[in-house]
């Protein structure tokens, strides 16, 4: 569902300037010559020093997704994040930051989301959120544009039918990440899971060329899905286009009938503000998987475990 190159040279900056004025590094070993007070001491300069070596920045995706949203409101309410700011990019920039954050054992915060290839590839977590900015878990629905089932009814059916789980979802994004075309990756696991895209298909018949137009947020999820669900109604002869657009004119683009639909719709939380400002001219047909979740995400070998334990800039 960035380009921050200024801001990798930054982090890595500061973290060589707080490395030599505190004349000590980050892990467990290096406190551990500490004795006394000193070494409890250590632990809380280490969490302490997160932000600093951050520059009080967390690494968010597109300005207007809802995660990024719920990360601005998240500095808003926490006390303890004041001077912290949500660096807005893109997600690919932010899987860039993380990968080359995680690859160094350097710390990084990142607004995230799953179903997302990073968990299955990387040992991260979220923070804890004890003021709820974030909410619960999230449902990833589908959504068409109005007379759809009338124009369309074999489109509109293998839509409304459209169900896998993240497990399911996180294969593809997997496979993509390691190199494999989009479309590639859907059809392989398609041909893999045949019995369970029959039941997409249940009820319909082939047509003959009728097209279609799917748009999508560029997001590694979003890819995934829009991919698997256009292979799939490619097989029943249906003429497909899938089209890569910002949150809000993918949402406008379908309440317009510009688009026939899109299987990328995070709600009640991270699309919440685009559903409500189009939802009188649109159809939501449901859920396509369950379990969704966004939230500050970091590696877990950073000794942070909630939001509130990070610290402010003073």
């Amino acid at each position: 569902m960035f380009k921050l190159d200024w801001k990798r040279l930054g982090i890595t900056a500061g973290l060589s300037l707080t490395l030599i004025a505190a004349g000590c590094g980050s892990s467990e070993e290096e406190g551990s010559g500490d004795e006394g007070s000193e070494g409890n001491e250590g632990n809380t300069e280490e969490e302490a020093s997160y932000g600093e070596q951050l520059d009080y920045t967390i690494t968010g995706i597109e300005a207007g997704a809802g995660v990024v949203a719920s990360a601005e409101s998240a500095v808003e309410t926490y006390d303890n994040l004041e001077g912290w700011e949500v660096a807005t990019s893109s997600s690919g920039a932010m899987a860039t930051e993380l990968t080359e954050a995680v690859e160094n054992e350097e710390p990084v915060i990142v607004t995230g989301w799953t179903p997302h290839w990073k968990f299955a590839k990387f040992d991260l977590k979220y923070l804890e959120d004890p003021e709820g900015s974030f909410g619960e878990a999230e449902e990833i629905k589908t959504m068409v544009r109005q007379g759809l089932e009338d124009d369309q009814p074999e489109a509109y059916q293998i839509l409304d039918q459209f169900n896998w789980t993240p497990a399911d979802m996180e294969e593809v994004m997997l496979e993509v990440d390691g190199g494999a075309d989009p479309q590639e990756a859907a059809q392989n696991w398609i041909d893999a899971n045949e019995e369970k895209v029959a039941e997409w298909t249940d009820g319909t018949e082939e047509v003959d060329g009728n097209e279609i137009e799917l748009v999508y947020v560029n997001w590694d999820s979003e890819i995934a899905s829009t991919n698997v669900i256009a292979e799939v109604m490619k097989a029943q002869g249906f003429d497909v286009t899938i089209t890569a657009l910002d949150n809000g004119p993918m949402w406008e683009s379908v309440a317009s009938g510009d688009a026939d639909g899109m299987v990328a719709a995070w709600l009640p939380a991270t699309h919440g503000d685009q559903y409500e400002s189009n939802q009188d001219s649109i159809e939501d047909l449901g859920a396509n998987l369950e379990g969704a979740k966004i939230g500050l995400v970091v590696p877990k070998y950073m000794d942070v475990d909630s939001i509130e334990d990070l610290q402010p800039d003073n």
